[in-house]
């Protein structure tokens, strides 16, 4: 089971995807603060030392690799050009408008949501050039977790 964690990296808050490659599955999305980015690495790899790392070489990224350089040939800088405006897009792949919503802008219904997560999961499919299931709610708050 090769498990995958995918950065989008950012100067105040980065989305994280922990992900499965063989299942294809996302098994958590999150956007933290990014101050415990390093923490919650930690916390998905605990003792497994096959997790392999993305992240995008994007906004911050540099100070961000440098706080992740014990995970040694595990972490991979990879190109993350366009993904804040691709994640839009999977976005409405993965939760897609039904009804009569379908004949609004697909504007109004990413207001008050935070792509960084989607974004990550952009990182990663482009790098593993795949399409990954994501299983949770819509992604309509900013988590901001330790």
């Amino acid at each position: 089971m090769t498990k995958y964690i995918s950065i989008d990296p950012g100067k105040c808050k980065c989305g994280l995807i922990f992900a499965d490659f063989k299942s294809k599955r996302v098994l958590k999305a999150l956007v933290i603060d990014s101050r415990y980015l390093v923490q919650n690495i930690k916390t998905f790899i605990g003792t497994d030392k096959n997790i392999k790392v993305i992240i995008g070489n994007g906004t911050t990224s540099n100070h961000h690799i440098k706080s992740l350089i014990f995970l040694e040939n595990n972490l991979t800088i990879v190109e993350e050009k366009n993904t804040t405006y691709r994640s839009r897009q999977r976005y409405f792949e993965i939760f897609p408008i039904k009804g009569i919503r379908r004949f609004l802008p697909r504007d109004v219904f990413l207001q008050n949501i935070n792509l960084d997560a989607i974004s990550a999961l952009v990182i990663l499919e482009d790098h593993l050039n795949c399409k990954f299931t994501l299983n949770c709610d819509r992604l309509s708050k900013t988590w901001m977790k330790q």
